[in-house]
């Protein structure tokens, strides 16, 4: 459980460090880099704890990466809407629905 919580914090704050900034694109390039880099130290230090928490629980790596990379998507979905004031459309929709049902054959015991 604190690995999913972790990670989804992570994500929060990498979401912000990756696109946060373009909200604001007649910022300078550097300010925007050395901010974004500010805002990813924070993500690191919930995401690498995560990652060893679900280690040392026995979770398979493939299955961490697969949690982040859903709720990776999940965050930005959100963020996208509520903060860059981004439509989400079907398409982007069901592109990501099938990421989702990729995290099915990662999950699964075949």
């Amino acid at each position: 459980m604190w690995t999913v919580i972790l990670l989804l914090l992570s994500n929060v704050f990498m979401t912000f460090a990756w696109y946060g900034h373009l909200r604001y694109k007649t910022a300078p390039l550097a300010t925007t880099i050395l901010v974004s880099w500010g805002i990813a130290f924070f993500e690191y230090c919930l995401q690498v704890p995560a990652n060893r928490i679900g280690s040392l629980a026995g979770t398979p790596t493939a299955q961490l990466k697969t949690i982040q990379e859903v709720l990776s998507l999940s965050v930005f979905a959100v963020f996208s809407y509520a903060y860059l004031r981004e439509p989400l459309t079907w398409n982007v929709g069901v592109g990501f629905a099938l990421i989702a049902l990729g995290a099915v054959f990662v999950f699964k015991p075949w």
